[in-house]
This record gives C-alpha cells, structure tokens and sequence, in this order.
C-alpha cells in the first residue's frame, strides 16, 4: 500500500512538472504566434492597467475603504504589467528582434522605454504612464512593421 501510494505520488509530481514546462513558449521560431496578435495583447494590458488604476484611485477616495478590492484591483494591475513586461522581454527581445534589423538601437530603446514605464505603473497610480506606454507601443509599431525591417 505505501508502495502504490509513493508511486501515486512520484507521478502527480511528475505531472505538475510537466504541465509547468509545457506553459512556457519554447523559442524555437515555428511561425505560430502572430506579431500583431502581440501588439493587440499588449494593448489589451495597458486598458486593463488603466481600468485597475481608475479603481484604485475610486477605492482610495471612497468613505468607506474596501481593502480587499484594494489588494484585488493592485494585483490585477501588477500582473497585468508583469504580463506586458513578459511579452515585450520573451516574445520581441528574445525571439524577434535580430541585431541586423533595421533601426535596432532604435528599437531596443523604445522596448526598454516600454519595460520601465510598465515598472512605473506598478509603482504608481499615475495615469501618465498610461499615456505614455500606448505612445511607445504607437512607436514601436511603426519602428517594428516598416516594411525594410524584415529584410
């Protein structure tokens, strides 16, 4: 009986390995992900960044603070930020932007721009880094889809 039981064990920790290792995206470039389906992800964390900002604020000037949505809507907005960071870091950095793409410098710097101002709007509820990573996301499109950059 203890037998069966460690072996039960030693496969439901294998199987929670597994299923962990199989979240990740593996970098090998099979053409799967869509470079513009990463635009609309991107965007869709900087709405909802705001949206969890909006609530903080109405939370925090409300008469009868609600501390649970407090902690609630702060997580979502961090998460949603380490989310954004993610794909900027393993999708664009790691996987498709090549050192011998047109206007890399400029690139790079309008990603590490990304990276900090969505460090910034876990840091703050200040709504101007909102503005300024939809601007920087602008900017990076235009860098990123100018029809030289693949070739």
């Amino acid at each position: 009986m203890i037998r069966s039981i460690k072996g039960i064990l030693i496969g439901c920790a294998y199987l929670l390995l597994m299923v962990n290792l199989a979240e990740a995206h593996c970098e090998i470039p099979c053409g799967i992900y869509g470079d513009e389906m990463r635009i609309q992800m991107i965007l869709e964390n900087i709405t909802t960044i705001e949206k969890s900002m909006h609530q903080i604020l109405a939370i925090e000037q409300s008469k009868q603070l609600n501390s649970n949505q407090l902690v609630r809507w702060v997580m979502n907005k961090e998460n949603h930020a380490d989310d954004l960071q993610e794909i900027i870091t393993q999708y664009f950095l790691t996987q498709r932007i090549k050192p011998e793409v047109k206007n890399y410098q400029a690139i790079l710097a309008n990603l590490h721009g990304m990276l900090i101002t969505s460090m910034k709007c876990k840091q703050t509820t200040d709504l101007t880094y909102v503005s300024n990573l939809r601007a920087q996301v602008a900017t990076f499109e235009k860098l990123y889809f100018d029809k030289t950059h693949n070739k």
